[in-house]
């Protein structure tokens, strides 16, 4: 266990490390995005924060590389962010007792945002995840052995580019030669990258600051930066509890699509459990969709938010999970381009190689 002290310090050298990201080379993102994050998934198993009530003790990501081929079969290790199907899912408790008759027991894993979940699908620590649209193709360039299994419909409104209510920016052409700080590979990372489009300037046009959701809040509300790039819950919050302005969310601009992932060597192996998930996944969206003060009042004490927030964002939100289409491929595959075009992803890959359709 890492003391407070020494903690600081730790996150200290990693945001060190981050900033220096800014101009880094295409090899160093890429090696960093393979085998960076096991570090902070170390500071992960051994921070309070970062465990949950799970059936089985969480385990680190080297201890769990370590024991990777002789893996319980009757543990399921699933990755979650603050917010999303799958925090309802296991604060409803439903795949536990759908499971439990199979003598199956889960362990719920906890990340900041989805490159550190995926890094930890990379390194054979979680089975079963999910992520917004970017991380999995910053993944894929990495090798990490991942499967897209399904998606939620697209929620353009559910991220956006925040400035300070004070802030003299007025419009997304108004960020020309200002520091925006978003979590680098993440879904927010191509909203960006799209706005700056829609609105005649270069990615090279901007000072990109590469922070996780809770640094990167803290540099904007020090006026660090000059605007930040965020997806809900945080966005909601922050712009609630700040009275920041909404500079453009994702409408009209991006599709903002969850995706569920899984290992692959886990869904080769236990397709059924893959396909057990998903089902409870979809009757959890089915109850929420209509009950959002509740999937409020049920999340509201574990993600420390207040119901009001939560319900806002539950509104908004749309639900339903869905198999992977043609059309979800394709649209996949324009934000890897994208992303290649900029020189951010080491190699050019196809999206079709990992995508599977799931009937449902």
């Amino acid at each position: 266990m890492l003391t407070p002290l020494k903690e600081n310090r730790f996150s200290g050298r990693l945001r060190h490390l981050w900033s220096k990201l800014k101009h880094s080379s295409i090899k160093t993102f890429a090696l960093l995005f393979a085998f960076g994050f096991s570090l902070s998934l170390t500071v992960s198993a051994c921070t309070p924060t970062q465990q949950t009530n799970t059936t089985t003790a969480p385990t680190s990501a080297a201890t769990s590389v370590a024991s990777s081929n002789s893996q319980q079969s009757n543990v399921i290790r699933i990755g979650y962010q603050k917010y999303g199907t799958l925090s309802i899912l296991k604060s409803r408790g439903s795949l536990e007792k759908r499971l439990a008759s199979q003598n199956i027991s889960l362990q719920w894993l906890q990340f900041p945002a989805g490159p550190q979940l995926l890094e930890a699908l990379n390194a054979g620590s979680i089975d079963f995840g999910h992520t917004g649209e970017a991380p999995p193709i910053f993944a894929q360039a990495a090798g990490a052995p991942l499967v897209y299994v399904a998606n939620e419909p697209p929620n353009p409104k559910g991220e956006a580019i925040l400035v300070r209510k004070d802030s003299p920016i007025q419009d997304v052409a108004g960020l020309k030669g200002k520091k925006v700080v978003f979590n680098k590979g993440s879904n927010v990372h191509y909203l960006v990258v799209e706005a700056l489009r829609a609105a005649g300037l270069k990615y090279s046009d901007i000072q990109p600051i590469y922070l996780p959701p809770a640094e990167a809040r803290a540099a904007f509300e020090q006026g660090s930066v000059d605007a930040w790039a965020i997806w809900d819950p945080f966005f909601t919050v922050a712009k609630r509890a700040t009275d920041a302005r909404v500079l453009k969310d994702g409408e009209g601009l991006v599709a903002n699509r969850e995706f569920y992932l899984a290992a692959k060597p886990f869904n080769d192996q236990y397709s059924d459990r893959t396909k057990a998930i998903l089902e409870e996944l979809q009757k959890i969206d089915e109850w929420a969709a209509t009950q959002p003060t509740e999937v409020a009042k049920l999340l509201s004490p574990a993600l420390g938010i207040d119901v009001p927030t939560l319900e806002e964002v539950a509104r908004r939100r749309p639900y339903g999970v869905q198999p992977i289409t043609a059309e979800v491929i394709t649209y996949q595959q324009k934000v890897a381009d994208t992303f290649l075009d900029l020189k951010l992803l080491p190699k050019q890959i196809k999206i079709s190689e990992l995508a599977q359709v799931t009937k449902q």
